[in-house]
C-alpha cells in the first residue's frame, strides 16, 4: 500500500464491501486482525478502520464488533463514481484536449479497449 497506511486499509475494506465479499450486515474482521493481515500496528488498523466508521460505511456495536451497515454499498459506490467523474473522468479529459483527441475518437479508443 502507498501512501498513509491507514488509508490503504480503509481502501481495501471499501472493496470488500464494493466486491461483496463484505455484505451488509456482516461482521469485519477486528482491529487486531486487520493489523495482522497487514503486519501493521494495532492502532494504524484502528485508524484506518475508525475513518469507514466515521462515515457510517461501518457500524460499532459495543462489545460484539464492527459491522457493515446497512447501504454501506450503494454509499461507497455513489462516493467511488462521484470521485471518478470529477477525478478521473475529468483528467482524461483534459489530457485528451490537450493532445487534441475528439470526444468520439476518445469514446472509440474506449470501445476498442
Amino acid at each position: 500500500m502507498e501512501g498513509k497506511v491507514y488509508l490503504g486499509v480503509a481502501r481495501d475494506l471499501e472493496n470488500d464491501i464494493l466486491s461483496g465479499h463484505l455484505r451488509e450486515g456482516a461482521l469485519v474482521p477486528s482491529t487486531h486482525q486487520v493489523a495482522e493481515r497487514y503486519g501493521i500496528n494495532p492502532a494504524t488498523a484502528a485508524r484506518g478502520v475508525s475513518q469507514l466508521t466515521a462515515r457510517g460505511i461501518l457500524l460499532k456495536q459495543r462489545g460484539i464488533g464492527l459491522f457493515v451497515a446497512e447501504g454501506a454499498r450503494d454509499r461507497l459506490m455513489e462516493e467511488r463514481r462521484e470521485a471518478f467523474r470529477t477525478g478521473t473522468l475529468k483528467a482524461l479529459l483534459d489530457e485528451a484536449h490537450v493532445l487534441g483527441i475528439s470526444k468520439r475518437d476518445l469514446l472509440a479508443m474506449i470501445m476498442s479497449s
